[in-house]
């Protein structure tokens, strides 16, 4: 099943109505879909690098919107629909112990799935259950994927077809480094002021 819709989603992001694929795609995986929109970004914008921009920011809004449905799926139906969901992805025991703790990091949270290869689905769920605050999700939110989808097209924009196989096998390596060097700025912020 997930190579069909890997398969659909590279032939989609060659289409007239990639835009509007990748919008979807960027919507529903922020809730329910196994597959990265990062799939339909990368081609799309190796096709057409001037675009690499516009493409970031449609993944963007599609991910934050779509990421709104997750945290109602969290907020309204977690028993019925988000619990299952969890369970798919294996995370449905360890949530719990997690939620507990969530809001006191919440927002940091959101923003490093948001950056990360992590199923930002399972995150967006969190937030719905634990009530967090919804300004705090979607600000963190947009922060995170905007930064992970930008950067992927500023490397494409920049270096082209060769950054593609460095994209693809060291991604979630340099996002853990960015997230870790960003940490530590903070923290040396913080301990410096």
């Amino acid at each position: 099943m997930l190579k069909s819709l890997y398969d659909w989603m590279m032939r989609q992001a060659a289409s007239e109505r990639a835009p509007t694929a990748l919008f979807w795609v960027s919507f529903v995986e922020s809730s329910i879909f196994p597959i990265p929109p990062d799939v339909m970004l990368i081609p799309m914008a190796l096709a057409n690098r001037l675009k690499a921009w516009w493409y970031a920011t449609v993944a963007t809004v599609g991910s934050v919107i779509g990421g709104l449905l997750g945290y109602a799926i969290g907020y309204f139906l977690f028993d019925l629909v988000g619990q299952p969901i969890l369970d798919f992805y294996g995370y449905g025991e360890k949530f719990h112990t997690f939620a507990a703790q969530y809001n006191e990091y919440g927002a940091w949270i959101v923003f490093m799935a948001g950056l990360t290869p992590f199923p930002f689905k399972v995150i967006t769920i969190a937030s719905g259950l634990t009530a967090m605050n919804p300004l705090i999700f979607v600000l963190a939110s947009i922060v995170g994927r905007a930064s992970r989808f930008f950067a992927v097209a500023a490397l494409l924009y920049y270096f082209g077809e060769p950054i593609r196989s460095f994209i693809e096998r060291y991604f979630g390596i340099l996002t853990v480094v960015f997230f870790i060097l960003l940490a530590g700025g903070f923290a040396a912020v913080k301990f410096l002021f």
